[in-house]
């Protein structure tokens, strides 16, 4: 199968089922190097559970990844990845967040909900967040695999929060992505082992749609100006059709100390 026809493949499932497994996509090395830096990051930062019944008691989540170190400009652009997000979206897509999420032994599932309800648009519409989970561990139903209901994005309303609802684990090995559409029924599952659960939530939403992390500001510019054009443009340094996110009618990349190509503006070529 080709490399497109794997990727309409993919979409063609989000379309249908909500979410999508892309099987082993992820480099065993770049996964294993992931795990070893987020603890050293939790280690460093002290970082603890928020404690609440969104992000759990359990469970450690570590934030603003890109800002915290170059081995994690590598998740955005993933080439096994990024086109299947795009595909969804399109290939203006925004980083929303990057974040990790670990799961450890005695957490309680997530509450159900859908990544998009606090957008004020009547449902089911075209996907505005395309959302996705590295596995860099197992993924099993008894560790706390994501639980997903398959087909609820295509309902007319998002689920009430902390309401049971019947779900299933998108269990998968280590080294995989699930991929879903934001306003896919999902949560965290419970973790009823003795060994951690740990994921990497890179988060996309479409170019005209405000992102959850901001990263224009959660980014130091030094940092971002020694991104990758395609990272650049993914945190917001660019223009989305002509016109969302100029600066006086001028690409932001500048503000890094770039010289883009000029963007042709929407009333230039109306």
């Amino acid at each position: 199968m080709t490399e497109a026809a794997a990727v309409e493949e993919h979409k063609g499932r989000i379309d249908r089922d909500g979410y999508t497994v892309l099987e082993r996509a992820l480099e065993p090395e770049l996964v294993d190097a992931l795990a070893t830096d987020l603890l050293r990051l939790e280690e460093l930062y002290k970082v603890v559970p928020a404690d609440n019944s969104f992000e759990g008691s359990s469970t450690v989540r570590i934030y603003n990844l890109l800002a915290l170190g170059k081995l994690y400009e590598t998740i955005p652009v993933h080439p096994e990845v990024l086109p299947v997000v795009e595909a969804v979206l399109d290939p203006g897509c925004l980083i929303s967040s990057l974040s990790s999420i670990s799961i450890d032994p005695g957490e309680s599932a997530q509450p159900i909900h859908a990544d998009d309800q606090l957008i004020p648009l009547a449902k089911p519409h075209e996907p505005t967040v395309c959302n996705t989970m590295w596995a860099l561990t197992d993924f099993t139903e008894a560790n706390g695999a994501t639980r997903v209901i398959p087909g609820s994005h295509l309902r007319d309303h998002s689920p009430d929060y902390g309401q049971p609802y019947d779900s299933v684990p998108a269990e998968m090995p280590k080294g995989s992505v699930l991929v879903w559409h934001g306003s896919l029924w999902h949560g965290g599952g419970a973790n009823r082992t003795e060994q951690r659960r740990v994921g990497v939530a890179m988060n996309y939403c479409a170019g005209f749609i405000r992102q959850q992390e901001n990263q224009q500001l959660g980014i130091p510019r030094d940092i971002a100006a020694g991104f990758s054009k395609r990272l650049r443009e993914l945190c917001g340094y660019g223009i989305y059709n002509g016109l969302i996110g100029h600066i006086d009618k001028r690409n932001p990349a500048e503000m890094l100390g770039d010289a883009p190509e000029p963007d042709p503006m929407v009333w230039d070529v109306v």
